[in-house]
């Protein structure tokens, strides 16, 4: 027994990164680190370079010459789940089990040696650290734009400190990673800086009490610093659980930091920007190409006035470029659900799995399984309980930004798995009854940077809940004797049961409907033919190339009360539903935000280091 603990206060008594830096020659040594060592344009050319590099599964990157700035920066540092779980070996199965106390709190008590890792986890208060080293202006720091049509550069990993109000202190804190607008539109240059925050971030909670007591918010943005303290602020963390704790905790390492002139700085991070947040004051920041695949567009966000630029000698600029999914962040979401394992599930009762589809954004689609337990002495099959369950889902958290939900039950296929995108939507499609499983939900909140309601925030939502035996045979294949109306042609099948239409461009909401109903009149054989979803595109060869395509396209660009009609559908007691196939209407519509396009010019420069001789030869 005595070998065993010594074993385990060793194996705690590791320490964890001190800085990025120990942590870029850590990779380097494991061979897990490319260095370009050519000068490279923070415009647009390292975000180039970065993406192509992901899509290789290359990686990490320390970019040694950046043009127009003294700094070197970084990128890709969480570019494959393994090479992040690299970054955590030593204490990733620790923190599992931390998380995992929150659900049985007994288990400390069972084994608390098992939990040496927790005495890591309380913020330590210092007097000095390196980041104080040194003090610059905003103009100094890299000045990375990803798409040509942003609105500016952005820092775009940053660590964004608030705190209570009511409850000041760093334990009542919140860490969050937010996009920072640097400069461009109508900010005042070296002093000002845009903060784009979206629904259910804490930092919102925080603004409200500072603007409740008429004061200016403190906030500090850092920079860098060990990677572990950049993952606490992507990860939705539980609610009483600090990021700062858990930082610490995941690194092995306490958080340190100093407080100075009323505004907390992180003694590890290589760069700190310190400001305040006034009530009432917004300026117009964006567009900027987001998560989704589009541009999110100029919207009126907080403004930071600046106080101070710290930075440490030789400070390293960390960075990630997101775009249409699968990008960098998407091993962030598979990260998270690593160290999370089933937390959400024992949050929902019912719930036994939750896949937020990445390809699709994230939020536009979740597929879900959960049980039917309210009435098993009755012979008819249908949702009870998953709705239930759909509804905690949709007031849960960041679930509650879902677009579409779609679930199914657990009893009908115990096999099913939701990470198994084309057999769950075969499961759901089999088994739904479109005239009594479709449940909308009109004017309410969706995520911030979905363009596909009818205004910011807003939009609407549809559950759909499969429970029951088999009721039709999916087509495999286009039927040969069908007809479309005129607007419409070029039909292929995506996957069994779901066909995509190539439709004329959408102009307006009135010629939209008119055209769907066309569409509607003609399609009362498609249900038979067992093509229960019909999707209107603007190319159905792109949409139907790849599931991804499917995926994005579809989700991302239809705004449930809006676009979705069906086949001799109908309004019974202000419910709606259809007797034939649903259709949803996924055209570009004029509200839509543009989509990202990458450079050719820019493209043909990141070629050039690929080529032989270039930092990327055999890697891109």
């Amino acid at each position: 027994m005595c070998h065993y603990v010594l074993h385990l206060l060793l194996q705690y008594s590791i320490m964890g990164y001190k800085s990025l830096h120990d942590c870029l020659i850590d990779l380097e040594r494991n061979d897990q680190l490319v260095r370009i060592t050519e000068e490279v344009d923070p415009y647009l050319e390292m975000a180039a370079i970065h993406r192509r590099v992901f899509e290789n599964q290359g990686p990490a990157i320390w970019y040694e010459n950046v043009k127009g700035c003294s700094f070197t920066a970084t990128s890709n540092l969480f570019g494959t789940l393994d090479r992040s779980k690299f970054l955590f070996r030593d204490t990733l199965n620790g923190v599992k089990n931390l998380i995992a106390l929150k659900q049985d709190p007994l288990k400390a008590l069972k084994n608390p040696l098992q939990n040496l890792l927790a005495l890591k986890a309380m913020p330590l208060s210092a007097k000095r650290g390196p980041v104080l080293d040194c003090e610059a202006s905003l103009s100094q720091l890299p000045q990375l734009y990803s798409w040509p049509k942003d609105g500016g550069p952005f820092i775009l990993l940053p660590q964004v400190y608030s705190e209570d109000y009511n409850k000041p202190g760093v334990l009542n804190s919140n860490l969050g990673c937010y996009r920072i607008q640097q400069g461009g539109n109508k900010y005042i240059p070296e002093k000002e800086l845009g903060l784009h925050y979206q629904l259910h971030r804490g930092i919102g909670v925080h603004q409200s009490q500072w603007n409740q007591a008429g004061k200016p918010m403190k906030v500090s943005i850092f920079v860098g610093g060990p990677p572990a303290n950049t993952l606490a602020a992507v990860m939705p963390l539980p609610e009483g659980l600090s990021e700062l704790t858990f930082a610490g905790v995941l690194n092995n390492r306490r958080f340190r930091y100093v407080k100075r002139d009323g505004y907390v700085i992180s003694l590890d991070a290589d760069f700190v920007i310190t400001g305040e947040v006034y009530p009432g004051e917004t300026k117009p920041e964006g567009p900027f190409g987001d998560h989704l695949g589009y541009y999110s567009l100029q919207h009126d966000f907080p403004v930071m006035k600046v106080n101070k630029v710290f930075h440490r000698t030789n400070a390293i600029w960390p960075f990630t470029i997101v775009g249409r999914p699968p990008q960098e962040d998407t091993q962030f979401a598979s990260l998270i659900h690593e160290l999370t394992g089933n937390i959400i599930q024992n949050e929902i009762p019912g719930l036994q799995e939750v896949h937020a589809v990445d390809a699709s954004g994230v939020h536009p689609l979740l597929l879900a399984i959960g049980t039917e337990r309210y009435t098993p002495y009755k012979e008819e099959a249908y949702p009870q309980e998953l709705l239930t369950i759909a509804n905690h889902m949709l007031g849960y958290g960041q679930l509650s930004l879902a677009k579409y939900l779609l679930i199914g039950a657990k009893e009908d296929n115990p096999n099913l798995k939701t990470d198994s995108i084309e057999e769950f939507f075969v499961h759901v499609l089999e088994r739904i009854d479109f005239t009594r499983d479709l449940h909308f939900y009109t004017n309410t909140t969706i995520d911030t940077l979905d363009y596909s309601g009818h205004g910011l925030n807003k939009g609407s939502k549809v559950v759909w809940a499969a429970r029951g035996p088999k009721r039709r045979n999916l087509a495999r294949k286009i039927p040969a004797d069908l007809i479309l109306p005129a607007g419409f042609s070029q039909p292929r099948l995506v996957i069994p049961g779901v066909m995509v239409i190539t439709g004329s461009s959408y102009k307006s909401e009135s010629e939209g409907k008119n055209q769907i109903s066309e569409l509607s009149k003609t399609g009362y054989s498609t249900m038979d033919a067992g093509l229960p979803l019909l999707v209107i595109c603007d190319d159905s060869e792109f949409v139907s190339l790849t599931l991804k395509n499917f995926l994005w396209v579809t989700f991302t660009r239809s705004n449930p009360s809006h676009d979705i009609a069906g086949v001799d559908s109908f309004v019974e007691h202000k419910h709606w539903g259809c007797n034939g196939s649903l259709i949803i209407d996924a055209r570009v519509k004029p509200h839509h935000a543009p989509v990202l396009e990458s450079d050719p010019e820019v493209e043909k420069m990141v070629d050039q280091l690929g080529a032989k001789g270039g930092s990327l030869y055999g890697i891109i």
